[in-house]
């Protein structure tokens, strides 16, 4: 074979570990899924492979780049499986952990908890310096004191350890003094630094994420090693990326280095997917749906772009309530939790009612339906209790599934304790985890001003395209649109996603007394920074800059972005800067204070290479004939009905384009599956997307 003639996506879920191969020259796409193996991730990695092997064979030597996604960071910091971790901060800091930003989540709730500081109080030293909020150095660091500091933090047997002194943003000075000391004293202990991980204002936020980029560190570092050893073992000569959650690809030595920028690797994916397709048809407004095995995303694209936050919450104590987790301050793509995904498990709560979710039954035991021992029912039992999974082609054939242990479990533990039917249980579940999400996914569109009447959804996902028809029925969405592949939406989305790093730093300056060439002097230095973590995988390619301000009126205490143009910072005048303020702030909140002065608070510049060519090849199926890709008729549940009507079952593979099929409707792929109603049709494009119409598009009361 010739090199460099196949990418490699592979996207690893709670659930499943998705495989997208796609051949550079042909543009032919190759899919495989299997379940994931939550003890070691990288076991479901080489069997994927493995089985993508025995239909082209020796293809991994001719691959020319892997690109990969996984949950392991997100997951260790929620079950808290990551290493011992110590920290070392400024003087009179050392419970900043503790005392976060003393804001209740819950005002009303006075047993509310909160999340244990992902560093315990034992293990939270001092060092007698400090800086002033200027960056002048008050106190210098005592080498004797670290070493004192550092040989009890080695007593406790720490493993990784963070740094996190005050002020250093504005002057890292005396964190890279303590950084040579302890690579000196302690060349065993994985170090993070703040001045590394985040030079940002917010002392709470700088330290949690410096902290937690420590404690996954360690994992994260031997597990890329592992799974590098084994691509190597299976022949594989080429370059291995990892997604960022900022919506970008970086190398392995970059995520090792900074674990916490990949947090939200896998579902970021599915939205710059998402969003690639609606530049692709000229969409404007796009909302992104992402249901897996154990989680569900969403992301509401305006005017082509995903939003990009500064700051997020990983290990919620209560999952949907802001405030209740540890606070990660990286870029990373505006996604939102709507709900769980297949494997969430339906129980009876305390009041005695039907409750989907959070917790899920995983890939280990999975589902009842999966026969691994799994005695709970799920969503994904549900579905299949309803009709709208074949027991026969999940998977496309290769895992069977018994429904008759699906029924046994929705019947004992669901509607024999409610004192209803079987089949009403399992719609119950359906129609549950449908409204759980449909909610989240109003409150997410009108926190960003957008209406869903007017929006395009995406469904991706083993369990979105299912799902997908009775959510745009819920929240008014005119029309679906589910690509080729959605099952394995996220493994095929970091084809569309840039080599790409965000940094930033913060120096606050009110806009009278800054000073523009000093800013440009920051800017090139950020610049020069990403470009050194780019250099290896541009291979004398150009790198594109874009710039961000982030600005605020004086005493407020929050930033609004704004983007830049690419030119001197002192080409521009302050008038200039305080218009485009003005301008945004308006947009945003509907009217901006002339009379009170802003601050230029933090700088940010986004490193990126220009993309791979990537495009969804036309379909070239040669049969106009619609019956011909009937497979069959299947009972399944209609939900505007309340009971089972026959359902046309339609074989993705063989559709052509302009085919237009009329609901109720089933079209199954290996991947995934599309649920169509009575009161929706569908047609097919030249490239194989499905776009389903809902003839009277409402939102259910």
């Amino acid at each position: 074979m010739d090199q460099r003639t196949y990418r490699l996506g592979c996207d690893i879920g709670g659930t499943f570990t998705d495989f997208v191969l796609v051949n550079n020259e042909t543009g032919q796409f190759y899919t495989n899924k299997c379940l994931t193996t939550p003890s070691d991730p990288s076991d479901a990695v080489e069997q994927g492979i493995r089985q993508l092997s025995d239909k082209i064979p020796g293809f991994m030597d001719s691959v020319e780049e892997v690109i990969h996604g996984t949950t392991l960071v997100i997951n260790a910091i929620i079950e808290r499986k990551g290493a011992k971790t110590g920290l070392i901060t400024t003087k009179g800091f050392r419970d900043v952990l503790e005392l976060g930003r003393e804001i209740r989540y819950d005002a009303y709730d006075i047993f509310s908890e909160y999340p244990e500081p992902i560093v315990p109080r034992t293990l939270r030293m001092e060092i007698d310096e400090r800086l002033r909020s200027d960056g002048t150095k008050l106190k210098d660091v005592d080498e004797k004191e670290v070493i004192e500091v550092l040989e009890k933090l080695k007593a406790s047997g720490i493993e990784s350890l963070a740094v996190c002194f005050i002020n250093s943003y504005e002057n890292p000075v005396n964190e890279k003094k303590i950084k040579k000391i302890i690579e000196k004293e302690a060349p065993e202990l994985f170090l993070s630094t703040s001045f590394e991980v985040l030079p940002q204002i917010r002392e709470y936020e700088r330290t949690c994420t410096t902290a937690v980029n420590a404690y996954v560190k360690p994992i994260t570092y031997r597990y890329l090693e592992k799974l590098t050893t084994r691509l190597e073992s299976m022949d594989f000569k080429g370059k291995l990326f990892i997604m960022l959650s900022s919506g970008g690809i970086t190398s392995v030595e970059t995520a090792r280095e900074f674990p916490v920028r990949i947090i939200e690797s896998g579902p970021t994916a599915a939205v710059i997917a998402s969003q690639h397709y609606g530049r692709m048809f000229d969409i404007k407004d796009m909302f992104c749906f992402d249901m897996g095995g154990t989680t569900a995303k969403s992301c509401l694209i305006q005017k082509g772009h995903a939003g990009l936050v500064s700051t997020f919450e990983v290990g919620r104590v209560q999952r949907f309530k802001k405030g209740s987790g540890l606070p990660i301050q990286v870029p990373v793509v505006d996604l939102m939790e709507i709900g769980a995904g297949g494997g969430s498990i339906a129980k009876i709560n305390k009041l005695g009612l039907l409750g989907v979710g959070p917790e899920s039954a995983g890939a280990d035991p999975g589902p009842a339906c999966y026969k691994q021992g799994g005695d709970n029912p799920t969503v994904t039992d549900a579905d299949l209790v309803l009709g709208y999974l074949d027991p026969d082609f999940f998977l496309g054939g290769t895992m069977d599934l018994d429904i008759e242990l699906s029924k046994k479990a929705i019947q004992e533990k669901i509607a024999g304790p409610l004192g209803t039917t079987m089949v009403e249980a399992a719609f119950g579940i359906h129609d549950l985890i449908n409204e759980t999400m449909a909610a989240a996914a109003k409150t997410h569109i009108a926190e960003k001003g957008g209406n869903p009447g007017m929006v395009t959804m995406s469904a991706f996902g083993g369990a979105g395209p299912v799902h997908a028809y009775g959510l745009a029925r819920k929240i008014g969405a005119p029309s679906i649109l589910v690509p080729p592949l959605a099952g394995v939406g996220s493994a095929l989305g970091f084809f569309t996603a840039p080599v790409a790093f965000d940094l930033s730093r913060s120096h606050r300056v009110t806009l009278d007394d800054a000073d523009f060439k000093e800013i440009e002097a920051l800017f090139k230095q950020l610049e020069e920074e990403s470009a050194g973590i780019l250099k290896d995988a541009a291979k004398g390619r150009d790198i594109i800059f874009e710039r961000t301000l982030l600005m605020r009126f004086v005493g407020q205490g929050a930033e609004t972005d704004l983007a830049i143009e690419q030119k001197p910072f002192y080409e521009f005048s302050k008038k200039d800067v305080r218009n485009l303020f003005d301008e945004e702030y308006k947009r945003l909140y509907g009217r901006t204070y002339l009379e009170t002065p802003v601050e230029l608070v933090t700088f940010k510049v986004r490193a990126s290479l220009p993309k791979q060519p990537f495009s969804i090849p036309e379909i070239k199926n040669e049969t106009s004939d619609i019956q011909a890709c009937i497979k069959g008729e299947r009972q399944a549940f209609s939900v505007i009905q309340k009971k089972y009507i026959p359902f046309t079952v339609y074989d993705r593979s063989k559709l052509f384009p302009k085919a237009k099929i009329m609901g109720p409707a089933i079209i199954e792929e290996r991947e995934s599956t599309i649920v169509i109603g009575e009161d929706a049709r569908a047609k097919v494009d030249n490239f194989g997307f499905i776009w389903i119409k809902l003839i009277k598009s409402r939102g259910e009361k």
